[in-house]
């Protein structure tokens, strides 16, 4: 049996930094979500802890707890983390709207990495200004509570504002140091780790329930085939897509002649991804929380208007029939306009053309951007259904069984799947970017790795 050949030094020490260089990245990743998991125990200073506690039990299944849900478990302790990563994820939605539609952002889009630098400077200040708003009205309600705040007046007002603006503004540093040095999008991970947490407690609370015979087996086990089967329905639908061939004519670049060539434009069946379930339940959840806020009275010594806000929020509340008509119809309109804002037909139209590509049996321009247009809506409106289909299946449950042991939602289990899936693929493309290199200097393919002296770079 004839003998391997002993392997190079060097490249052996090559390969080992290459698969430590991603043991780093993964680690980096566990330690930022381990801190990231450590501050959401760190409670604001002047804060009841045991009281705030006994008072989120009671609004156990209200908004509260969908607010508390996404923000890893904060705010029911009202940690430094609070207030999440929403505020910057607002703000980033908000600029890349505004981006499309105001031509001064649309010119800076247009700039390349010097228009996308000030881009992302407008949108940590706007995450600045939305924390703030939302750290003041956060502890001006949350001292407006009997016995939540040991010592209420406008120094916790104060200090509670500056903790939780700077909690936010470390969550928007550290979602920008784990895209850059770790595996995954920093933001999408925070919120994942935040939505996973919940998970273990949220099934500890279906087992206690089965146990003590307030839900039966049968329908927890059916709860949990029905997750699965939720969980796979995504999965399939997300993978989905819609492939229009493109063409590639014969052309003649420089002295070469180029060959007809054929590929293809993939066009998912959720073009706007978790962002209309996120904008819907942003627009229901702002009366609903001014309602709670400020409709809270006796009905004798309640006004009019109080008891007009009182009718709002009993209505807009999670599994209420009006809720759930209404979340459905803004889901629907927001995959259509963010669909529209994200891709510009006429845009793909116009760069095809300038390729030298064409559909078959389109003609180049107007005719190319009508028909990707209309194959656009077709796939968004059966994008929209699937989207309104699976944020609302929760909601119906909990119309039936008002006393839902937690509160994991649709938009919940899209974060889920969409994050996993793309931290699965941004994996594998670093395991893949390294087998590359490492193959192309096995092959040593035209000196491959080797500058003019032939040493190895």
């Amino acid at each position: 049996m004839a003998k391997k050949p002993p392997q190079n030094p060097a490249d052996v020490a090559q390969q080992a930094s290459k698969h430590g260089e991603l043991r780093i990245r993964f680690l980096f990743l566990i330690g930022a979500l381990i801190v990231y998991r450590c501050g959401t125990y760190i409670p604001v200073p002047g804060v009841d802890p045991v009281a705030l506690n006994d008072f989120f039990q009671q609004q156990s299944g209200g908004l509260l707890a969908t607010f508390n849900l996404f923000s890893g478990g904060a705010l029911s302790r009202f940690g430094i983390f609070a207030l999440g990563i929403v505020p910057y994820i607002s703000s980033s939605i908000i600029m890349q709207m505004a981006s499309r539609i105001v031509p001064s952002l649309d010119q800076l889009r247009k700039d390349g990495e010097s228009g996308r630098r000030q881009i992302v400077k407008y949108t940590r200040y706007g995450t600045v200004a939305l924390a703030s708003f939302q750290s003041i009205a956060a502890a001006s309600w949350l001292q407006g509570q009997q016995g939540l705040v040991v010592n209420p007046g406008p120094s916790f007002l104060i200090t509670a504002c500056i903790t939780l603006v700077t909690g936010t503004v470390f969550l928007m540093w550290l979602g920008e140091q784990i895209t850059e040095r770790g595996i995954g999008n920093g933001i999408s991970m925070i919120i994942l780790s935040g939505i996973v947490a919940g998970l273990p407690g949220a099934i500890a609370g279906t087992a206690e329930l089965v146990r003590t015979g307030e839900m039966q087996s049968i329908f927890a086990i059916l709860m949990l085939l029905g997750g699965i089967a939720a969980v796979v329905f995504v999965v399939y639908m997300e993978r989905a897509q819609r492939r229009i061939t493109v063409n590639y004519a014969r052309r003649q670049q420089g002295r070469k002649m180029m060959q007809a060539q054929s590929t293809h434009l993939p066009f998912k069946i959720n073009m706007a991804g978790v962002i209309p379930p996120i904008f819907a339940s942003s627009i229901l959840m702002f009366p609903a929380t001014i309602a709670q806020f400020f409709g809270q009275a006796t009905d004798s010594s309640a006004t009019i208007v109080q008891r007009a806000l009182q009718t709002i929020g009993a209505n807009l509340g999670p599994g209420q029939p009006v809720y759930v008509l209404l979340y459905a119809a803004l889901i629907i309109f927001f995959c259509f306009f963010y669909t529209a804002l994200q891709y510009n037909s006429q845009e793909t139209a116009d760069q095809l053309k300038k390729g030298g590509a064409f559909l078959p049996g389109i003609r180049p321009g107007a005719h190319t951007a009508e028909y990707i247009d209309r194959v656009l809506t077709r796939l968004t409106f059966w994008g929209a259904l699937y989207i309104a289909g699976v944020c609302l299946l929760p909601e119906i449950v909990r119309m039936f069984y008002p006393s839902m042991p937690f509160s994991f939602g649709g938009t919940s289990l899209l974060i889920l799947v969409v994050v996993t899936m793309d931290f699965m693929s941004q994996l594998q493309a670093h395991a893949m970017s390294h087998q590359y290199d490492g193959m192309m200097q096995k092959a040593n393919l035209r000196d491959y790795g080797k500058n003019k002296s032939g040493q190895t770079r």
